[in-house]
Order: C-alpha cells, then structure tokens, then sequence
C-alpha cells in the first residue's frame, strides 16, 4: 500500500547551476560520466540509465557549430528523477539541473561541480517543490 503524504510535505528540491568559464578540456562523454557517478555517490542518489545528446558519431557536416549549441548534454536518470547537463564547448559553460524527491544537499552539488569544471558560479537557485 502507498504511504500517505502530509499535505504540508514537500515534494522535492531542484538545483539549478550556471558556470561561466569552465575548462572545457572536461566536456568529454568520459570526463562527465565520471562526474555523474562521484556526484551521486557524494549526494547518495542511485544512478540509472545514462543518455547523450551531443555530435558524437556525426559526420562534420552535421555537427553543431553555433556557439549556444556546441557541446554535449545528458540525462542522468537517478532512481528518484533525474540530473541534466549541458556543457557549450566554445563558449566554456556548463549548465546543471538536478530534480530529486529525495532530499540532498545542494550545497555539496554547487562546490562539487564548480571544482570539478573549474569557471565560476553566474547563477545558483534552490528550488523546493510543493
């Protein structure tokens, strides 16, 4: 049987983080999928299913050169949601989304993923779900 839920209770925490100036010698499919699997062993989520989005196995024809979408995004499903990135290559930015309704610490995220990529913290929100 399900559990009832206070009506009070939260239901979530979203993260939102935008780095400017990062190293982008990180932006590789190797590099983020280790990201993924330190930043939820340090935030205790279980990882699931991985997908990509990015130019990998395209001919040059077909591959991104606009600086806005250059780069490589993916999903890393978590058993409770899920953590989005996306990473622009020339313009050395990483943009991270992280929806869990299990609790964790957004203050670990932040400092984690601003040392892993290097650049600088240009916007930062925490958002509880209702």
């Amino acid at each position: 049987m399900y559990k009832a839920v206070k009506k009070s209770q939260n239901y979530g925490k979203e993260v939102i983080l935008d780095l400017h100036n990062c190293n982008s010698k990180k932006f590789t499919r190797k590099i983020i999928k280790a990201y993924f699997i330190e930043l939820c062993d340090l935030i205790d989520m279980q990882r699931c299913k991985l997908s990509w989005w990015d130019d990998y196995g395209l001919p040059l024809e077909k591959r991104q050169t606009e600086p806005h979408l250059k780069g490589t995004s993916a999903i890393q499903f978590i058993l409770t949601s899920n953590i989005t990135i996306h990473t622009l290559d020339i313009m050395e930015r990483v943009y991270l989304n992280i929806f869990s309704c299990k609790d964790f610490d957004a203050k670990i995220v932040r400092d984690f993923t601003k040392n892993w990529f290097g650049g600088r913290v240009v916007n930062y929100k925490v958002i509880i779900r209702k």
